[in-house]
């Protein structure tokens, strides 16, 4: 029980730091999709979703480096190893959703271009 009271403000303060690390969008995103309207405003968001997918790919393959580090050197980690372990693939499903999400707009505003 005392492990898993503390794995709370861990995993809660790692979801934080991964949160403030990604970068704030150049544009206000809720008006930029209410207003496009053409082709060029469509295939400009579409960009955009790609590119933040590619920064969340980014980070899946630097945790899925750290995770298989957690697995190669376990020993180093000592009995905080299955907390990082875990921690570490839930950042992964996290990245991982995001980037799937972050396509799908994409394509759907290249979609919407295309007509």
């Amino acid at each position: 029980m005392k492990n898993k009271l503390f794995m709370v403000p861990v995993l809660l303060v790692g979801i934080l730091v991964a949160c403030s690390e990604m970068k704030t969008h150049p544009m206000d995103m809720s008006q930029a999709v209410q207003s496009a309207s053409t082709k060029a405003d469509h295939e400009a968001l579409a960009k955009h979703y790609d590119e933040v997918a590619d920064e969340m790919q980014a980070k899946v393959d630097e945790h899925k480096k750290l995770l298989a580090d957690y697995h190669a050197n376990s020993y180093k980690w000592g009995r905080q190893g299955p907390m990082f372990e875990e921690h570490c693939k839930m950042l992964i499903n996290a990245y991982e959703n995001a980037v799937a999400a972050n396509r799908g707009m994409a394509e759907a505003h290249r979609a919407m271009a295309a007509q």
